[in-house]
């Protein structure tokens, strides 16, 4: 590693809010420090009968991320990059105008999609080219529903870029497709690493709209001089980095072992390993396991899980009736519950986007027999639980898929703030769980954009890196026998579930 410090800007993009963080990096103290210097909501926009993601609004808040990296003194920032959340896109016309607002993943007009997609190309061909979990939002199942309910639209499309590209694109005037993320579109071919032609003229797609993928790590623009004059600021370089946010996320693990099991914990919980290839078995089909690519040629063997979603959701709710309780206030109610009395399959495709999810938790219970869960504390204790009993099912899953074990759970992300989850996670799981850092994705971001610049020799680095720079919590399992006793009842509820 170079003996020097450099300074970086990286836009963070979640399903709820978004974060602009300058990381600083001495590679003589051997340290990495941050700071956040820009939060702003991540609102979805409900026009007539279909949702949509402001991306305007988005593209003003990165612009405002960059005017405070001036204002607050930062005026040698490296190179900056951008993750965000996966599969939704924008299109854009020939002339480069984007084509409407990008759709929200939560958007209904996928909905019986993918049995219409299956009778094209059939699931079990679909799995063994892309290796891609089946959720009905993924990138091919939103695509052909354009493709039979608004034709007009793709005919116009000259371009398809993911929400980070799209946003790169507004910045630098650059068109790039980074690899990460365009491997969660169930459009990419797992083995050849490329987008799989063959498959999107099957269904009738128009091919010429992707464009070849990018490395991450790779250079793709700088800010345009559109962006300098407007902001007064310098013309950054701009990186991609491992644009999908679990794969910047799984970067940023700092795991003293090259085998190792990784929860990136967030509104969605994506739980799995990286392997040296995908695993593209019958069984990895049956469990609708999902393998992604990660940064410098890893493959990311994962499931992804509904995560605090579920609570986020109630939250909501609640305060649509007028109670302000805050998710530290709702935790502490849920704590004082009795446990074991409820549980949910937080993936049963009735929590996918509720009108009302407190309503829906009570239904679910009422359909499998349970007790019925009645106040807040108890919901919130429902779904607690619920959650690390589905992340001990997933992680035995991951084992036997991958043929290795795993003696304890790196969490990464937001979640682990929730420190009551962490234990039951260790608990459910009976392994010691290593919690840290919360900002994951950020991180794996920034030192992305140092091994890109010649910072960091390489990942193994970045990792100690982070291990060094950022504090990892142990929980310890408790309770072995109670615990085991409710997996085995959450296990039977949960095989009544509609997940496929």
């Amino acid at each position: 590693m170079v003996s020097t410090s450099s300074t970086v800007l990286a836009f963070d993009l979640g399903a709820s809010s978004g974060r602009a963080i300058v990381g600083r990096l001495d590679s003589e103290a051997g340290r990495i420090t941050i700071e956040e210097i820009h939060r702003f909501s991540n609102d979805p926009v409900q026009v007539g009968n279909h949702l949509h993601w402001d991306i305007l609004r988005l593209l003003h808040e990165l612009k405002q991320g960059i005017l405070q990296t001036k204002h607050h003194g930062y005026t040698n920032i490296e190179s900056l990059a951008i993750d965000s959340w996966a599969v939704d896109f924008g299109l854009l016309a020939a002339n480069g105008e984007l084509l409407g607002n990008p759709y929200h993943y939560r958007d209904h007009h996928t909905d019986g999609i993918m049995d219409k997609v299956f009778s094209e190309v059939g699931r079990e061909k679909l799995y063994a080219l892309t290796g891609l979990q089946f959720l009905q939002f993924n990138s091919i199942f939103q695509l052909y529903a354009l493709q039979k309910n608004n034709p007009e639209l793709l005919d116009r499309s000259a371009t398809f870029l993911m929400i980070p590209d799209l946003l790169r694109y507004f910045l630098t005037g650059e068109k790039h497709s980074e690899f990460t993320n365009a491997t969660t579109t169930q459009l990419f071919n797992a083995t050849s690493f490329t987008w799989d032609t063959e498959l999107i003229d099957q269904l009738g797609l128009p091919a010429q709209i992707f464009l070849p993928p990018v490395a991450s790590g790779a250079r793709v623009g700088s800010l345009s001089p559109a962006i300098c004059e407007e902001l007064d600021v310098p013309s950054i370089p701009v990186i991609a980095v491992g644009e999908h946010d679990t794969a910047s996320a799984v970067v940023a693990v700092p795991a003293l072992d090259d085998d190792f099991a990784f929860l990136s914990c967030g509104t969605w919980s994506l739980l799995g390993t990286e392997t040296e290839k995908p695993v593209l078995t019958e069984q990895a089909l049956s469990w609708n396991f999902t393998n992604e690519g990660g940064v410098y040629g890893t493959n990311r063997l994962l499931k992804n899980i509904m995560g605090l979603w579920l609570i986020q959701e109630c939250k909501r709710t609640w305060e649509k009736e007028g109670k302000t309780a805050s998710f530290a206030e709702l935790v502490k109610q849920a704590e004082a519950v009795k446990p074991f009395q409820f549980f949910i399959d937080p993936d049963d495709d009735m929590f996918l986007n509720p009108a009302h999810m407190p309503k829906q938790i009570q239904q679910y219970c009422r359909d499998t027999q349970q007790t019925v869960p009645q106040t807040d504390g108890e919901i919130v204790r429902c779904i607690m639980e619920s959650l690390a009993l589905k992340y001990r099912f997933i992680l035995e899953r991951t084992e036997q898929l991958s043929g290795k074990t795993y003696r304890g759970l790196h969490i990464v992300g937001g979640g682990i703030q929730n420190e009551l989850l962490c234990q039951f996670t260790a608990s459910a799981t009976q392994r010691e769980v290593w919690a840290g850092p919360v900002e994951g994705s950020a991180l794996g971001n920034l030192v992305v954009q140092w091994i890109a610049l010649g910072y960091i020799a390489n990942l193994r680095e970045a990792r100690k890196l982070i291990r060094n720079s950022f504090p990892v919590k142990t929980y310890h399992p408790q309770d072995e026998a109670g615990w085991q006793a409710a997996y085995a009842v959450f296990c039977q509820v949960a095989s009544r579930s509609t997940v496929k």
